[in-house]
């Protein structure tokens, strides 16, 4: 192809969101929330940008089921493996890590993966259930209200308990929330408690002559960690509450 056809090209390119109002038809407004929607495709493909150009011999179709409506926050759930930290954890999520049937209601979006934080901090030598949000609710009771919400760890641990270690690790939690410790086998805690804070167990197990070989937090909530396979990702479902 020339130079001259390529500037022809790019004089006859128009904003998607413009060439959608025209084909629907529609106002320019709510073509942009088509597209932002993931209800747009272009040459087969969803686009998702309404700024992007193209050309009249690109094919442009509205999807069936599309909806003018703005998309709405979500809230991810991702089993971060151990030794990764949160923010290389998010750097990681993708199409492609999304669990099979992991979908609760949402369709896959790229926007979902922008504008994330991180509602349950967890240390990055720990593995186990973290919870991203786009949605100020679920990131005002997350964080803000994290003294009422349990948490469930399983830790691994070597070492000799002090005596009277066990009463110890019960006494350890937050003032106002209550902490239970158990013994699952002779080298492996079940830890459960509201308002556990990143480095509080292992410092709770040092305390008592333990050292911590690995943590991990199977629950938030009644959020559990299972079905999630190390590095995999999923959407909180519609009717799902911490």
């Amino acid at each position: 192809m020339t130079d001259a056809s390529n500037l022809q090209d790019n004089e006859d390119a128009i904003r998607l969101a413009k060439r959608v109002a025209a084909i629907v038809p529609c106002s320019r407004a709510d073509a942009e929330r088509y597209i932002a929607g993931g209800w747009v495709s272009v040459d087969g493909a969803v686009a998702e940008d309404p700024a992007a150009r193209v050309t009249p011999e690109q094919q442009v179709v509205l999807l069936a089921g599309a909806t003018a409506e703005e998309p709405l926050p979500v809230t991810i759930l991702l089993h971060k493996p151990a030794g990764v930290g949160t923010t290389d954890a998010l750097a990681s999520l993708g199409a492609d890590s999304l669990v099979e049937g992991g979908q609760g209601g949402q369709r896959f979006l790229k926007r979902h993966l922008h504008k994330l934080t991180l509602a349950t901090p967890l240390e990055t030598a720990a593995s186990g259930l973290v919870v991203f949000t786009q949605d100020w609710r679920v990131q005002r009771k997350l964080l803000e209200d994290s003294i009422r919400i349990e948490q469930e760890y399983v830790v691994e641990v070597s070492g000799a308990i002090l005596e009277g270690g066990l009463e110890r690790l019960n006494a350890g939690g937050r003032a106002g929330a209550t902490l239970k410790a158990s013994w699952q086998s002779e080298a492996r805690l079940r830890f459960a408690g509201k308002g556990i804070l990143p480095g509080q167990i292992e410092r709770l197990c040092l305390g008592v002559g333990l050292t911590v070989k690995s943590l991990r937090r199977l629950r938030v909530g009644r959020l559990a960690l299972s079905g999630l396979e190390p590095g995999r990702w999923r959407y909180l479902g519609e009717y799902e509450r911490f």
